[in-house]
């Protein structure tokens, strides 16, 4: 099967509420759209989400190296491993681009298997629960309306935006607890937003509030710092922007090891075939696996959620990007029941590009 023709289009979209991290507000969210048409009638399709703070990469980047690839890619015969890693070495400045067209390869060779991207791949799990997240709000009264919301809608487990205060963030959580009671699962993420002595506070402080793991809470250069905690603390650790690749995963994973969460992103990573090199590390170290998102289409929500039901390291979803958006790219790609992930009895990932005209 070769590469006929390969298109891309850029899409601007609104988010349905408006979305705070430590670091910056976001009301919209731009996505690339990439179709790989093939000689046997066969189109995969990938989604890009770039973001210079995260992947590294800006729109025009990623728009750059997808306009490379539709002239040279074409007439490649596709071979997954030998064409992602072409795209690797290709593009490996621009990761969310090279997930679009690493996925769309995915989706391509499983559509023309008549199989599902994760039953191509070797499935592990048949469905997970997923997180919903919480963004930093101004106000107590809407972070509990919100998790009000989310608990309505069915979803267990509410990630919470923090890092802009140590104190408030120990306070609102206490509060955010109480609120809900004692099932639902909270975990945090204060993106990079701590120091050491911030973290440990915290870890002390919100001990009774039963939160399940901290994600990236110090800056990414500052990971050594980790080694200040227990072996038990560390372990309640997720990595997050400090893990971009295979290599990554190795030095995270010690000895001595720095957390005991990997989380990956398809942007980041740049696509199924490194998220799946980076599964192996902790597959083979013990490394429990979230699999994460950013404002992103149901089509590359789809392939994470089919990458991670195929590794057996997999523990824990957050993948509600495509939940922000006003309007998407594309439908189908999953299901969502009361907070359950599941693929789709489709070939490939599920999902299909809406027609621009």
């Amino acid at each position: 099967m070769k590469i006929s023709k390969i298109v891309h289009r850029l899409h601007d979209m609104e988010l349905t509420r408006p979305y705070t991290i430590a670091f910056t507000t976001f009301t919209s969210v731009t996505n690339h759209a990439v179709e790989i048409h093939t000689d046997q009638g066969v189109t995969g399709i990938g989604t890009a989400s770039a973001a210079p703070l995260i992947t590294g990469e800006s729109d025009d980047d990623a728009a750059a190296a997808l306009a490379d690839a539709a002239t040279s890619l074409v007439g490649r015969t596709i071979d997954l491993d030998e064409t992602c890693g072409l795209v690797r070495d290709a593009y490996n400045a621009a990761p969310a681009a090279r997930a679009a067209l690493d996925m769309a390869l995915y989706d391509a060779v499983a559509r023309n298997a008549d199989l599902a991207v994760v039953d191509l791949l070797g499935r592990a799990h048949t469905a997970l629960p997923t997180s919903i997240t919480i963004g930093i709000k101004e106000d107590l009264n809407e972070v509990l309306a919100e998790a009000d919301e989310y608990l309505g809608r069915g979803f267990r487990s509410i990630k919470v935006k923090l890092g802009k205060s140590v104190d408030e963030d120990i306070e609102r959580l206490g509060a955010l607890r109480t609120h809900i009671g004692a099932g639902p699962t909270l975990r945090v993420d204060p993106n990079q937003g701590y120091t050491i002595d911030d973290l440990a506070r915290f870890l002390v402080e919100t001990d009774t509030f039963d939160v399940e793991f901290v994600e990236q809470p110090l800056p990414a250069e500052a990971d050594d710092d980790l080694l200040a905690l227990s072996d038990d603390d560390r372990r309640r650790i997720a990595a997050d922007e400090s893990l971009h690749a295979p290599s990554d995963a190795h030095r995270l994973a010690g000895p001595p090891s720095l957390a005991g969460i990997f989380n990956i992103k398809l942007m980041k990573c740049g696509g199924i075939s490194p998220a799946l090199g980076i599964a192996d590390v902790a597959e083979a170290t013990g490394t429990e696996l979230m699999w994460g998102c950013m404002d992103e289409s149901v089509v590359s929500i789809a392939a994470a959620l089919h990458a991670a039901l195929a590794s057996p390291a997999t523990r824990y979803l957050d993948l509600d990007g495509s939940l922000d958006l006003a309007s998407d790219v594309a439908s189908g790609g999953f299901d969502l029941t009361d907070g359950m992930l599941s693929t789709l009895a489709a070939p490939g990932l599920g999902a299909t590009l809406f027609d621009p005209s």
